[in-house]
């Protein structure tokens, strides 16, 4: 038990060092700030997106950390069975506390007082918005990191993903996919209380786990 604290008390200050605590706070202090709402349901529309961007840089260097610090050499002696038991320990942590500062910040948007709507209750909103947000911060922190791990640099895997971010953030992704877009609670018709967003992030979850399990071959690839 001593061994497996003393682990994850590591893994916890790799994964969570001060200045991405600090600025991933201000980045959704400043949001809450900017970005104006009228309804509780428009809330988690704003903060999906961004909240999804923060995860991209947040998330890319959980394996990549080991080269920037030097201590990749010693990293790759040990055997993939555990390499990867600090790695998927790292994003578990990584994407509770998106998780966790996203929930806050929808919070923090009540300072604007905004207003219930037509469809659907504040806890109906809220509800929504946790089942949205885990799937967008899992799908979006996992990429980022395969994507990185792939490419082998941090900048350049953050610079594709982002890329990808800003495809799946446009019209024509929301034409061209619908409610299998990775972005659907975004894009959906709030005035409605539709639900169908709910496939788009369900197909997140699921190329998640895809990811997730991909991860391996990837590292064991890269020696």
């Amino acid at each position: 038990m001593e061994k497996e604290a003393g682990i994850l008390k590591k893994e916890m200050k790799n994964s969570l060092p001060v200045y991405k605590l600090c600025y991933s706070f201000l980045f959704i202090l400043i949001l809450c700030l900017v970005r104006g709402i009228v309804y509780t349901a428009e809330i988690g529309v704003a903060i999906e997106v961004p909240a999804a961007l923060l995860a991209v840089v947040f998330c890319a260097d959980t394996y990549l950390m080991e080269v920037q610090s030097r201590r990749r050499d010693v990293f790759r002696l040990y055997a993939l069975k555990k390499q990867m038991k600090a790695i998927y320990l790292r994003l578990l942590i990584q994407i509770l506390y998106l998780f966790g500062i996203s929930v806050v910040g929808y919070g923090m948007f009540y300072w604007q007082k905004p207003a219930v709507g037509p469809e659907g209750s504040s806890l109906e909103h809220f509800l929504y918005f946790l089942g949205a947000i885990g799937g967008t911060v899992l799908f979006w922190g996992i990429l980022s990191v395969t994507v990185s791990i792939l490419l082998g640099k941090l900048w350049l895997g953050i610079g594709l993903t982002a890329a990808l971010w800003f495809f799946f953030f446009s019209k024509a992704a929301d034409a061209l996919l619908g409610k299998w877009n990775v972005f659907s609670y975004t894009f959906r018709n709030i005035s409605t209380g539709e639900t169908d967003w709910i496939w788009g992030k369900g197909l997140s979850v699921f190329l998640a786990v895809f990811l997730t399990a991909l991860l391996p071959v990837l590292l064991k690839k890269r020696g």
